[in-house]
């Protein structure tokens, strides 16, 4: 009918106005004639330097090449652009990793984010540590504590202790043990200018806990109430702690449960790869410091 042409005007009525008056949207008319073809529409842009497959390839030597497990998109990612020099897009290893059912198990739901004012990440080491406890089931010894600090700075874990009675003087060693390596001593006020992000725990609200820190010169910090992500760096290495070294595997002594701490600790010191440290190991990211600071 678009094409008939009016004998008054001597022209086609055409495919708006014949559209108008029978009440009909145009989009209607052009999903009613558009061609559909089997053929999927090609990548728009110019080709990528590597294909799908062979990039899906190189992600799953990555993850089976790692020593942990249940790793992100983001580490991958970075893996492959830095280490390996793969220049991908990180959007494209998501895609990627998600169709093949690839990303990270240990995803929680999303939850409504609760904004703070103030941030715990500092911008240079011995500024603020975090501590915090945690429990495992053993067959013969039954529960046992694991106190670790760590580093706001950088994500290390400075210190750790394994124990059966988790009370505040099993609290207390994580911190000696930092002190110890990177102070040099336990002696008074060794640690002046420190402070210590915790929560409310009986351990730490104790008076033998907080005096010991006034006999450091460590200066108390708790986090607020029911919000654990106040003293997230502490918390966010508990959890990385028991995904990779203590979920799935069964304990029968404090001693198996030491060992597996110790050796995880030191492979996360030296390999794990934290976003704010723009992908690099807590390790490295001291080294760098330390060498900046005796070249200044």
């Amino acid at each position: 009918m678009s094409q008939t042409v009016s004998p008054g005007t001597d022209k086609p009525y055409g495919i708006q106005r014949v559209c108008r008056i029978w009440e009909q949207a145009r989009s209607t008319f052009y999903s009613a004639t558009r061609q559909v073809s089997d053929v999927p529409p090609k990548r728009r842009g110019p080709h990528p330097s590597i294909s799908d497959a062979d990039l899906l390839e190189l992600i799953r030597q990555d993850l089976a090449s790692s020593p942990f497990t249940g790793e992100g998109h983001r580490k991958v990612w970075a893996r492959l652009r830095i280490r390996d020099g793969v220049r991908v897009s990180r959007k494209r290893v998501l895609r990627l990793m998600r169709e093949n059912h690839l990303l990270s198990p240990h995803r929680g739901r999303p939850k409504a984010p609760k904004v703070h004012d103030g941030k715990i990440i500092t911008l240079a080491p011995n500024l603020m540590w975090g501590t915090d406890g945690t429990r495992v089931f053993t067959v013969d010894d039954g529960w046992v504590w694991i106190f670790t600090a760590v580093e706001h700075w950088n994500a290390e874990c400075v210190g750790w202790h394994v124990c059966k009675k988790g009370d505040r003087y099993a609290a207390l060693q994580p911190l000696s043990m930092a002190l110890n390596d990177l102070y040099g001593g336990v002696q008074a006020d060794v640690a002046r200018g420190l402070a210590l992000r915790m929560d409310h725990g009986t351990q730490y609200l104790s008076d033998h806990f907080l005096n010991q820190l006034k006999f450091w010169g460590i200066t108390p910090s708790f986090a607020f109430v029911a919000e654990p992500q106040t003293n997230g760096v502490a918390e966010r290495f508990n959890r990385t702690l028991k995904e990779q070294a203590i979920y799935g595997r069964v304990f029968r002594t404090v001693e198996d449960v030491r060992e597996a701490i110790k050796n995880f600790v030191e492979l996360y010191n030296s390999e794990w790869r934290v976003e704010k440290n723009a992908f690099k190991a807590p390790s490295e990211i001291r080294q760098d410091w330390q060498e900046n600071r005796q070249a200044a």
